[in-house]
């Protein structure tokens, strides 16, 4: 063995902590397929009682107990809880090297009883630690199997709990971290992702500049992606770091098929005040986008709506964004346009003939509140209770670009909506916010099972 692990040209410390892990596993007291079991049946454990936000009355929370969410905001204001809750990126590359060593046992395969025991124990122990959830919970789930694009830029953190609240074995994930991240956080959710077979990093990066064409490739590199590796998936959800669902899985599936082959994301008519943004050509400058001589009309005289980044589709709507000519062509179009994500997917859902798509008739308009693709609460939209002009209730965390951050005391108005994600969420503003739509989740998940 010695002399095979001196053929591996790698780092000795990493080559004994592969055998060590693995040594522990076949030597210890507790190892057995019947431990495997048990422990993969941890996941009906809720999230990390251990962990800092425990002390928080999450029941109270959700139910809009002023009491208890008093005391959750006297929690996060404090320095100390934040030191707590904060996890730095090199703690995630360092849980999943365990990952990595059942890589060193598989492509080489010199001994087949390590790699017998790496891949029923090692492979798993970052996904029990962190209980993720490793078998389909019903055949139902298992039957509509979804794919998600995730575009990460920071906060390793947040991208880390968003994944284990919708990941299922059954699912694809494909996840864009932009080329202009840090390298910790590239190499930390690269390491996450070899933990699981069906989350890979996307063979093609962007650097993404805000309102530019790249915020839109950066999708359409994992809709390829997602596309060609698999013709299993049914729908095709898009993410990005700072969401959070509100919804389990089994609930998306049966949302899902309510929509019989349909698309759901927000298309209206175009704002006067955002027309400006698709007459005009914008160039990056700088890395910021500047405005340029007026545009040419869009082609096939296609009518431009507008919508959001995010969207829920169905795979026939991803064929023809990646195949239909006239697709193409608006896209080829839509390049030198200021923030194309916020209208691109819009108009291909009045496109006729895309599947799932409606005309383009303002009689078919969908606003983000009636889409069930993303809750966003946009500040100039907040009222107080009561308000007959606000859209919905003043935001419990902070504002940035307008858009609410939330906290804790929007979970009580969240919950009862219809849509499948919200944004935003961040652990340096309020993680309890989190952790109890996380726990919320998962009671509601198994309860669904039993």
């Amino acid at each position: 063995m010695l002399k095979v692990l001196k053929q591996l040209h790698l780092p000795l410390w990493l080559l004994l902590s592969c055998v060590l892990a693995t040594l522990w596993v076949l030597l210890s007291p507790e190892a057995g397929l019947g431990r495997v079991s048990r422990l993969t049946n941890s996941w009906s454990d809720s999230t990390e009682d251990s962990s800092p936000e425990h002390v928080c009355n999450c029941s109270g929370i959700l139910q809009g107990d002023v009491e208890a969410l008093e005391q959750a905001k006297l929690l996060t204001i404090t320095k100390e809880f934040h030191q707590r809750i904060h996890i730095p990126d090199e703690s995630y590359v360092r849980a999943t090297q365990d990952c990595r060593c059942v890589d060193i046992w598989r492509v080489h395969e010199f001994c087949s009883i390590l790699n017998f025991f790496s891949s029923h124990f090692i492979y798993r122990n970052f996904k029990l630690k962190r209980k993720y959830n490793t078998q389909p919970l019903s055949e139902e789930e298992e039957d509509l199997p979804l794919a998600y694009s995730i575009v990460v830029h920071q906060k390793v953190q947040s991208f880390e709990r968003l994944l284990r609240s919708i990941y299922t074995p059954q699912n694809l994930y494909c996840i864009h971290v932009d080329k202009q991240a840090a390298a910790s956080v590239t190499a930390a959710i690269s390491a996450i992702a070899s933990c699981f077979p069906n989350v890979f990093m996307v063979s093609r990066r962007e650097e993404v500049v805000y309102a530019s064409w790249s915020r839109v490739q950066a999708d359409l590199n994992c809709m390829a992606h997602l596309y060609n590796v698999s013709s299993q998936w049914k729908y095709f959800i898009n993410l990005c770091g700072q969401d959070f669902p509100l919804k389990t899985n089994l609930e998306t599936v049966r949302m899902l098929r309510s929509l019989w082959g349909g698309n759901s994301l927000e298309s209206e008519q175009m704002p006067s005040g955002k027309k400006h943004r698709v007459t005009v050509v914008h160039k990056i400058v700088n890395r910021a986008m500047e405005t340029k001589e007026a545009k040419t009309p869009p082609p096939f005289n296609l009518p431009i709506l507008s919508g959001s980044a995010y969207m829920v589709v169905s795979r026939g709507f991803i064929h023809s964004v990646l195949t239909d000519s006239r697709i193409q062509a608006l896209m080829d179009w839509a390049k030198d346009t200021y923030s194309p994500d916020e209208f691109l997917w819009a108009t291909i859902q009045r496109i006729p003939g895309v599947p799932g798509s409606n005309w383009p008739n303002s009689k078919y308009d969908m606003s983000d509140v009636n889409a069930i693709a993303r809750l966003v609460k946009w500040e100039h939209h907040e009222g107080s209770q009561g308000s007959l002009q606000a859209v919905y209730p003043l935001c419990h965390g902070r504002h940035v670009r307008s858009v609410c951050v939330y906290g804790a005391g929007d979970l009580h108005w969240m919950i009862q909506q219809h849509h499948l994600f919200a944004n935003k969420f961040d652990t340096d503003t309020d993680p309890i916010a989190i952790y109890c739509l996380e726990k919320y989740l998962r009671q509601k998940a198994l309860a669904d099972v039993h």
